[in-house]
């Protein structure tokens, strides 16, 4: 593991920052160091506001889409809204679908089964569209690839509005709006939102042609924010705002889906760890495991007693998905030893009779055991279908397109994609995948790394500063929970291993004198308790340990030498 600190800001600023908010120099750092450099943009920063949410009819496309939303409710059309089977696509379907439920009744939601239909917009989709006689799909989270399939739908006389935030090809589907801020051609001021947040846009210009303000849109955003949390987009911009006030709804009223899922959870207030940690994974194993109809149902419950029913069979689904993910890895890890490949470049591995749900779990495990860019197939009817993980600075969509002589189809992100192949081009996907990243790869990326936000003594480790700190919640890509390093700190003799597999490091730790001493600990850090002997530095987040009724200030150790 490299341990690396990041540059120092320019030093004129964090001083005039620090006596501006009156805070101290390391408090200071922290927040020019995530491009905070004023007193105005500090406040924006720990208040943020729903005024600044920027203008949905910014977008391309936005006031099509309200048109022919209105339109198709002013004539009694059928309106389907289809989504993806992730986080991100059943929480958008439920959003859209609350939001008109509240005015209009000629509504169905729709998600493609993951096994039978795939990934996006489908055939078989359009073909019940068709069959039912809907005239308006509203597809979110996906669509942005769909043309042929919006061709399709035209021919049916169907129309298509697409909401999606994935990187759009070459060409745009022909469908009367695509709202997707990652359009070449699409001037919206925020390119990170999720699909969700694109279909949060969508009903906030829907509201505002009604007259009403973002403020009456606030009980939408505990499903906004477990989206955001999920897909793990940027903690920045609009992001930042919609999650900060989605998880008060998320602590204060939560939808009846989202109550019955944390009603057995013994926790005051939940963080976006426990939304990333307990709710997102409930969510997705519906899909994963069964069907994601279920977690639309649940999450557009309107019956308490109903829910926690939905939420029970849901639970099930969670606890199967562990153990698939826990054996198949175990299955994986086998098959790469078994093949010698612990030393290449990249991990490529398949079974034809690896569940399809899990197989990107289980790439992200892979990814934490060998660091380095993964894809794991399994047999989907006559194809090889795949996940595929990347690590820290490598593009993944890239090494993917360059091996696309190969590939059926695919599609996602930098870190995540997704993929199908012919059976028949295994081994020729599998060999080139290895050279494009051998010869791409800087070398730097094939080696885990820990940036360090900043260098405390553990004098500076006061419950003011943790509040603070505390207070740039909520954390995420590019605002990530700061990391620090101590150097020359000893354990004061009584620190062991723990946890059911003594995987764990528990230790009180103290720098210079012994009387001030902080406890910490060191998830599946148990094999570095021989370390402790002598003087080691540290790197660590900040949390508080609750034990007894008393709350005291706990270091969660991530690395220790």
């Amino acid at each position: 593991m490299n341990w690396k600190m990041k540059n120092k800001p320019n030093l004129e600023l964090v001083h005039q920052l620090a006596n501006e908010l009156n805070i101290n120099s390391k408090l200071a750092t922290l927040l020019v160091q995530r491009g905070i450099s004023t007193f105005e943009e500090a406040k924006n920063f720990f208040r943020p506001s729903l005024e600044n949410l920027h203008d949905p009819f910014l977008m391309k496309d936005m006031d099509r889409a309200v048109n022919r939303i209105e339109n198709a409710i002013l004539n009694n059309e059928k309106i389907l809204i289809y989504g993806d089977y992730d986080v991100d696509g059943t929480t958008s379907v439920s959003l859209l679908y609350t939001y008109l439920k509240q005015y209009y009744n000629y509504i169905a939601t729709y998600i493609p089964d993951r096994y039978n239909e795939g990934y996006g917009v489908s055939f078989t989709g359009i073909d019940f569209a068709s069959d039912n006689d809907f005239s308006l799909i509203i597809a979110l989270d996906c669509g942005i690839k769909a043309i042929e399939k919006v061709a399709y739908a035209k021919e049916k006389e169907i129309d298509f509005i697409i909401c999606d935030h994935h990187k759009p090809g070459d060409t745009i589907p022909n469908a009367v709006a695509v709202l997707n801020p990652k359009r070449d051609d699409c001037e919206y001021p925020y390119k990170e939102l999720c699909g969700c947040g694109v279909g949060f846009k969508l009903i906030q210009a829907l509201a505002t042609k009604k007259g009403k303000t973002t403020q009456d849109l606030l009980p939408f955003l505990d499903l906004v924010v477990t989206a955001i949390a999920a897909d793990i987009v940027p903690m920045t911009g609009e992001n930042r705002i919609l999650a900060y006030y989605g998880l008060q709804v998320v602590n204060t009223q939560p939808r009846i889906g989202i109550k019955a899922l944390i009603h057995n959870l013994d926790k005051k207030e939940l963080t976006i760890s426990d939304v990333v940690f307990v709710i997102a994974p409930r969510i997705n194993a519906a899909g994963r495991i069964k069907h994601a109809d279920f977690a639309v149902e649940l999450l557009i419950a309107d019956d308490l007693d109903t829910a926690i029913g939905i939420a029970g069979e849901i639970e099930t689904f969670n606890l199967d998905r562990k153990e698939l993910d826990r054996s198949i890895t175990k299955e994986a890890l086998y098959q790469i030893e078994q093949n010698n490949e612990t030393n290449t470049f990249t991990t490529v591995v398949y079974d034809e009779n690896w569940h399809k749900g899990v197989i990107g779990i289980v790439a992200s495990r892979l990814t934490e055991t060998y660091y380095r860019p993964t894809v794991v197939f399994t047999k989907s009817g006559d194809k090889l279908t795949a996940s595929a993980r990347s690590v820290k600075g490598f593009d993944i969509y890239n090494a993917l397109d360059a091996c696309s002589e190969y590939i059926d189809q695919f599609g996602g992100h930098k870190y995540a994609a997704g993929l199908t192949i012919s059976m028949k081009n295994y081994d020729h996907f599998k060999r080139k995948f290895e050279k494009v990243v051998k010869s791409t790869i800087p070398e730097e990326c094939l080696t885990p790394e820990i940036e360090i936000d900043a260098e405390l003594e553990f004098t500076d480790i006061t419950p003011k500063f943790y509040r603070i700190v505390q207070q740039m919640a909520p954390f995420g890509p590019q605002n990530k929970k700061p990391v620090f390093r101590s150097l020359s700190v000893r354990d004061n003799g009584y620190g062991k291993r723990v946890g059911s597999d003594q995987s764990h490091l528990k230790l009180t730790l103290f720098q210079g004198k012994p009387e001030y001493c902080i406890g910490s600990i060191g998830f599946s850090l148990g094999d570095k308790i021989e370390k402790i002997e002598n003087d080691f530095d540290i790197l660590y987040q900040i949390d508080e340990n609750t034990w007894n009724g008393r709350t005291s200030l706990q270091l969660q150790l991530k690395d220790l030498k």
